[in-house]
């Protein structure tokens, strides 16, 4: 089903569903032989949103090698690219709380347990901004397993799409502290001139100092919709009936590094291969170049003085 102004999802729905595989991804990477990431929250919150397809791929009851053509190679291309991405992120938060930032807002937080697994320093407040459903679920998941936030967490149930600037400020925020923004897997979902708003939103609210992190994916401007049904079509035919395709806007849309650079932010970036080797990692070495995003960009930016 395609996007529209007023959708809605919880996490086994349209773009839920997604935060639901990236969840996934970590939990798989995590559960790894020699694991990039420990994110220990991944699996249970899978489970609990019921998915019957990611069931079977946590209990290993989905063999990717039986996937056809380069199925298999795109599917442990994901996991590992998950791990990779999920350092990255998680680098940017302790690089900036080293840096004496002590507020951290993260966007579309999805299932993302970052408030609950990393070791956050003494008065770190940690704000995550999702949909209403996205947030309740979490919160009370995380809860019923006896999970204790590891800073002063604060969710914020709001759509992006709506006044969230404000529902930020009344849960605490304040735009005078320098903040870290982190804005994971976000961009593809928002329209082109909705990732304008949102950074111009962010630079509205950030003190100097404060640090952004993100990704940019340069496929989206000339998205192949049939390409990436075609990927997703292995998902289905094992029970994850989700056209990722019909998720995403493309077109056109701001660069984000020379947009940010634009608003006073020092921007520097990272494409995905240049990660696996910062990290130690083998890159992964796909039969056929098939992804329709192109190689992701992750970038970091700090506001200048």
């Amino acid at each position: 089903m395609a996007r529209t102004d007023d959708d809605s999802w919880d996490p086994a729905s349209s773009v839920g569903a997604t935060a639901t595989l990236v969840a996934a991804g970590r939990a798989v990477a995590s559960a790894s032989p020699d694991p990039l990431i420990d994110d220990p929250y991944a699996d249970p919150l899978v489970r609990a949103v019921g998915l019957d397809f990611f069931i079977k791929l946590l209990d290993g009851e989905i063999d990717l090698s039986q996937f056809p053509d380069s199925s298999a190679e795109r599917a442990q291309a994901m996991i590992d690219g998950m791990a990779v991405r999920t350092k990255f992120f998680d680098d940017c938060c302790f690089a900036a709380t080293a840096a004496g930032i002590a507020q951290v807002v993260i966007l579309a937080s999805g299932l993302d347990a970052r408030a609950y697994r990393l070791a956050w320093p003494p008065g770190t407040v940690v704000y995550e901004l999702d949909q209403p459903q996205v947030i309740e679920f979490k919160t009370r998941t995380l809860r019923d397993i006896g999970a204790e936030p590891t800073a002063t967490h604060r969710p914020v149930p709001i759509d992006l799409r709506d006044d969230w600037p404000t529902a930020l400020r009344e849960a605490g925020f304040s735009p005078a502290q320098p903040t870290a923004w982190l804005a994971e897997g976000l961009l593809i979902y928002l329209p082109p001139e909705a990732q304008d708003r949102l950074f111009d939103q962010i630079t509205e609210l950030s003190a100097l100092g404060s640090t952004i992190a993100t990704e940019y994916a340069p496929g989206i401007v000339d998205f192949d919709a049939d390409k990436a049904s075609a990927m997703s079509e292995p998902l289905r035919e094992h029970g994850f009936d989700i056209d990722m395709a019909s998720l995403v806007y493309a077109g056109a849309r701001s660069h984000v590094m020379d947009y940010l650079s634009s608003k006073g932010w020092q921007v520097s970036g990272a494409a995905r291969d240049e990660l696996f080797t910062r990290y130690g990692r083998p890159k992964p070495v796909l039969s056929e170049d098939t992804d329709p995003l192109g190689e992701i960009v992750y970038v970091s930016a700090t506001l200048a003085d």
